[in-house]
């Protein structure tokens, strides 16, 4: 006998079973949806990409250290995507009769080789809406809108989405006479403040600190001064978008280039004004500052209200250089991703993610070899009609082991035909639901037998209409 192979998954890797990824379908559905009525259309890129376009594409060290890399029969180097978005450059770049604004979604998996953890993986799913080939702040307005459109349609409950500005965080750069170079480390460690909150977020700019798992958290070493004047600047807080752009102007008086961004930021609350998105799904949030690297104009991202231990599940901003890279010319691009896994863990928690085992909304059961011929015919004619359907075919002969196998998989409608039903003209329709809930205040099996919960019979010349009325009762 061969030897056995212990069944095991690598670390930080999982499997998505039935009831999960039926959670994920209709999620994924459901985005696609929002997406597509606002016009934009689908594309796939390769999972591995060649490991040049992968690095030095601006995307912050954490992202470039964190690349799975592999080699193919060629021996030529090669990296797993980390991201959706550098891969999109490269195919605007790549394919130059593409109609600009190209406009473009995407739902994938990505791979990051971080340390694995609870709710961290190293395989994890993205969904991505991206305009590209557009400089109008309309743009950035269309994505944030596509943003609250989106979670509204997940009905997700409270949210709220925040933006702010690369540009806007520059400009506090030259206010915190800070250099372009300090200030990569300053957003790193800005984009932690939700997390880990000011007294750290403080300590990591000057000395660093000892983590409570002991780890050592460098210093970014700004001085003291420099650092208050960027809590100053967080410190600008307001329910209302106005009165944060007047803080805003006030404190940066006199910082050249800041007027420029800070009125692109007024333009994009305008517009969401117009557009009715007002500050109870929108704030301006001046601490959002996105960790990679290649985000240039306004940033944005969203958090669950009642579900807030998530952090972002919603998250993107403008990268107006990432296709440099490859074209040598500056291509304005803006767009927003989702984390899939992260969302739908929050959905779950928040028993918003339906409880859906299998895409069956019937079973026939198959209880006399003889009936063989109208079983087919059943499940046919039900399929037929668009009522997604299952015959069962396990070994079980039984109709109690056969229900137990359609309420283990959460089937709603179970079908019962047998010789004495074919020979009355008649089928018996099982609500699975209703028959368990009844079952729980009858008192004895004695009882269940007589009263049959859940079940009625049927003209067989009925059977589609009357599952159909069943499926409405049950769905409504």
């Amino acid at each position: 006998m061969a030897d056995t192979v212990e069944p095991r998954t690598s670390r930080g890797l999982r499997d998505l079973l039935p009831a999960e990824m039926l959670a994920r379908q209709w999620m994924i559905d459901t985005i696609r949806g929002v997406y597509e009525l606002y016009g934009f259309v689908p594309i796939v890129t390769p999972a591995i990409e060649y490991l040049d376009v992968l690095r030095g594409s601006s995307a912050g060290s954490e992202a470039q250290q964190s690349i799975f890399t592999v080699r193919n029969p060629e021996k030529e180097e090669l990296g797993l995507r980390f991201d959706l978005t550098v891969p999109l450059a490269r195919v605007i770049a790549q394919y130059r009769d593409l109609p600009r604004p190209f406009r473009r979604y995407q739902v994938s998996p990505v791979w990051r080789a971080d340390k694995p953890g609870p709710g961290r993986f190293r395989e994890f799913t993205q969904f991505d809406l991206d305009s590209v080939g557009v400089e109008s702040e309309i743009a950035d307005t269309e994505i944030i809108a596509g943003m609250c459109d989106t979670l509204r349609a997940l009905r997700v409950g409270p949210f709220r989405v925040r933006f702010s500005s690369r540009g806007i965080l520059n400009s506090l750069l030259a206010y915190a006479s800070l250099s372009a170079e300090q200030g990569a480390d300053v957003f790193r460690v800005l984009d932690k403040l939700d997390k880990v909150g000011p007294e750290k977020v403080r300590l990591e700019l000057t000395t660093g600190y000892v983590d409570a798992s002991g780890d050592p958290i460098p210093g970014v070493g700004l001085s003291s001064e420099a650092v208050d004047k960027i809590e100053r600047f967080l410190q600008i807080r307001s329910d209302d978008r106005r009165e944060v752009v007047a803080q805003l102007r006030d404190l940066f008086a006199g910082v050249e280039g800041a007027e420029a961004e800070i009125a692109v930021v007024e333009k994009i609350s305008n517009h969401l004004y117009s557009l009715g998105y007002g500050e109870d799904q929108v704030s301006l949030d001046l601490s959002i500052a996105r960790g990679l690297a290649y985000y240039t104009g306004p940033v944005f991202e969203a958090i669950l209200l009642d579900a807030p231990q998530f952090g972002s599940v919603f998250g993107g901003g403008r990268y107006d250089g990432l296709v440099m890279r490859f074209l040598g010319e500056k291509v304005p691009a803006v767009g927003a991703s989702i984390g899939v896994d992260r969302l739908l863990a929050a959905l779950v928690h928040l028993g918003k993610a339906g409880h859906q085992k299998s895409t069956a909304k019937v079973l026939i059961t198959n209880m006399d070899p003889a009936l063989a011929d109208d079983y087919v015919a059943m499940t046919w004619e039900l399929r037929r009609a668009e009522i997604p359907t299952e015959l069962y075919l396990g070994t079980a002969r039984g109709p109690g082991k056969q229900l137990k196998y359609a309420d283990a998989w959460g089937v709603p409608i179970a079908v019962l035909y047998g010789s004495n039903e074919k020979e009355k003209g008649i089928v018996t329709l099982k609500d699975m639901d209703a028959g368990r809930q009844r079952a729980k205040a009858l008192a004895n099996r004695q009882e269940w037998l007589g009263e049959r919960p859940g079940q009625r019979e049927v003209p067989r010349d009925g059977l589609v209409a009357a599952v159909r009325e069943m499926l409405d009762q049950i769905e409504a």
